[in-house]
């Protein structure tokens, strides 16, 4: 029987942090013991996992001299960079919500229905890739298995959650008619859509642009295909949705790809367009898959196909992933 873990969350208090919680709780996930860190802000907080009640520590360099196996990083960028190669260094695999280390070489990137066996090659750290890129793999994987990519068009309609609180903020108080200073975006949300995710680049696309693209590559293992990317935010409050048209290498039946989506692990059809099924932002806040609908024929090239893509962005897009992820490596613990 394999012993149980002992478990860090870094960034307990946080939108994703307090789901990682959940979700732990929610899949009865075994460990010995569990640790919670946050910034000196933070810290002396309780918070309550299975019935116990668990102080949240300020997170040092000297968070993890204790035995730590596996640390859940929900915390921002900088903070990951300073603190993920400290657990690393002390024997702990640290999964890692931010962005800071998605695009190193040496860190894999992974949603589990996807590629788990580049968990296999991780030096301490494993990256969990963006909300809007995950819930996109997992239908993306089994049609490149079975007929090739050749391009991806994204068109998101992303949620305010993927900003954390100060989005909820801005879209709670703009709904009230509040005054109040925006805390997130350059723009009201509330009745509005923003074509702005993230910074802007010099090549005119946002940084949430390039991210979809480049972690396609990577999650993928194939930079050969052709991605294009734009992203909005949307008056949600949980719940990312996606336009993807794809061109594939192979002709394809609709019902073979409709079946192939069904006996796809994480991944619900919801397509039944003459009684109005397809997937929602309202009906997918809250659970763990990725839902698709809308499964269509593109008439404008030849073996086109259109999507439409909805998940929780802060369960399957942020904290059930990397929880997913936590899972694989049990597997892997020494006894």
């Amino acid at each position: 029987m394999k012993r149980k873990p002992n478990i860090a969350v870094v960034g307990a208090t946080g939108v994703v942090g307090s789901t990682f919680l959940k979700v732990l709780e929610e899949r009865d996930f075994p460990y010995e013991n569990l640790y919670l860190m946050a910034s000196a802000k933070s810290a002396g907080k309780t918070l309550t996992v299975k019935g116990k009640d668990y102080v949240v520590e300020e997170l040092t360099e000297h968070s993890f001299d204790k035995p730590i196996d596996i640390a859940l990083f929900s915390a921002g960028g900088g903070t990951s960079a300073k603190f993920a190669p400290i657990a690393a260094e002390h024997g702990c695999i640290v999964v890692d919500n931010s962005s800071q280390w998605r695009m190193y070489d040496d860190v894999p990137l992974v949603v589990p229905e996807v590629n788990p066996e580049d968990i296999d090659w991780n030096h301490g750290i494993i990256a969990n890739p963006n909300c809007s890129t995950i819930q996109a793999m997992v239908p993306l994987k089994p049609l490149q298995d079975k007929y090739g990519i050749k391009r991806v068009v994204y068109s998101t309609y992303q949620a305010v959650a993927g900003s954390g609180i100060k989005g909820i903020h801005d879209l709670e108080n703009g709904l009230e008619g509040n005054d109040a200073p925006l805390e997130a975006y350059a723009h009201p949300i509330a009745n509005n859509i923003l074509p702005h995710i993230d910074v802007f680049l010099e090549n005119g696309y946002t940084k949430e642009e390039m991210k979809m693209i480049n972690e396609t590559h990577k999650i993928l293992h194939d930079d050969d295909i052709k991605v294009t990317a734009t992203t909005a935010r949307v008056p949600v409050f949980y719940g990312h949705s996606e336009s993807i048209n794809i061109e594939l290498k192979k002709p394809f039946e609709l019902e073979d790809i409709i079946e192939l989506f069904k006996n796809t692990p994480g991944l619900v059809v919801q397509d039944d367009v003459q009684n109005n099924v397809y997937p929602l932002a309202l009906d997918a806040a809250g659970t763990d898959p990725v839902y698709v609908g809308r499964i269509r024929r593109d008439f404008s090239v030849e073996n086109g196909i259109n999507l439409w893509c909805v998940a929780d962005n802060i369960r399957k897009g942020a904290a059930t992933n990397a929880v997913q992820i936590a899972e694989k490596l049990l597997e892997k613990l020494p006894d």
